[in-house]
């Protein structure tokens, strides 16, 4: 009788000899297989309608109107609260996997994040500068880390942001428009096609001169206080991409300040903020910003020395 080692020993002499003695096959790794199928199955049900393929094609999550979607399963009163969501762009109703969120909207948590650190981060096309027909000059910040860090690098032009705007601009202006980056590349994008034309048509209905407008890379608002200064400008309007958050990365404001020059107060400038296409529209934003600068004009004042 085998003893429990010399038994030990056979097994293992017997797998040893099936392991030298088997062929050996070229294993094919297969990348992962993304389903675009539109309909799909869950463990014991039928196949059903998947609602994340739309014509074959994965949808971008980014782009679902949070207004407009409902995750509570079995709502109580389901219209009244679609009513609700109408009035905000808060995340209600979004529903719940047990105790955590549900993988849907920690998917677009993470995309609407994205979104905001590409707003920060990217940098406005040439070519979309060049449709609008504006040059571009640079602050003193180097890089866009350094305008982060830098704020104050952010409120002053370049030595050869202020040679080019001598050479190209009109002097002594009564208004003088300005866009630039901030902290938001996509509200630009978003926004500057519209409102810059709505803004200069409503200035030229009141008759009222405006310089040549002109781009701002790693531009702050105190940057225009220095155009004001270089250009002798009667009002500065710099329309400034915002800070993005979770809500949107679209958002711009038109800072207007009368007599801008270096170390001016902020309270002395005139704001209209939330300017995108969930807030204000860019097309009204401009006809509306027209009209406080000609208030401002006539008041020969601007932020809260201005009485509106």
């Amino acid at each position: 009788m085998l003893s429990e080692r010399e038994l030990k020993d056979v097994i293992e002499k017997i797998i040893g000899e099936i392991k030298v003695n088997e062929p050996v096959t070229a294993v094919e790794e297969k990348a992962p297989v993304v389903s675009t199928s539109s309909t799909y199955i869950e463990s014991g049900d039928e196949p059903r309608e998947n609602p994340h393929i739309v014509n074959g094609e994965v949808r971008d999550i980014g782009k679902i109107n949070i207004k407009d979607q409902m995750l509570v399963d079995n709502p109580e009163d389901r219209e009244e609260y679609m009513k609700l969501k109408q009035k905000t762009s808060a995340r209600l109703g979004i529903g719940r996997a047990g105790t955590r969120m549900r993988t849907e909207v920690l998917l677009r948590l993470r995309a609407d994040h994205a979104a905001a650190q590409d707003a920060v981060f990217n940098d406005v096309p040439t070519e979309f500068l060049d449709e609008l027909g504006l040059f571009e000059v640079t602050t003193e910040c180097e890089s866009r880390d350094q305008y982060i860090t830098r704020p104050d690098l952010g409120r002053r032009i370049s030595e050869e942001g202020i040679k080019t705007i001598e050479e190209k601009c009109k002097k002594n202006p009564t208004v003088q428009i300005l866009l630039s980056d901030g902290l938001s590349s996509t509200a630009v994008e978003a926004n500057a096609k519209n409102i810059i034309p709505a803004l200069l048509n409503g200035l030229k209905g009141y008759g009222i001169e405006t310089g040549t407008p002109f781009f701002i890379k790693y531009g702050r608002v105190g940057a225009g206080d220095h155009v004001g200064e270089i250009l002798n400008a009667d009002v500065v309007c710099i329309l400034i991409g915002e800070r993005p958050g979770l809500t949107t990365a679209e958002s711009m404001s038109a800072y207007i300040t009368y007599k801008a020059r270096p170390g001016i107060s902020e309270a002395k400038r005139t704001v209209v903020s939330n300017i995108h296409k969930d807030g204000t529209p860019s097309s009204e934003a401009g006809a509306h910003v027209a009209t406080l600068i000609k208030k401002v004009i006539d008041a020969k004042a601007s932020g809260q020395d201005l009485k509106l």
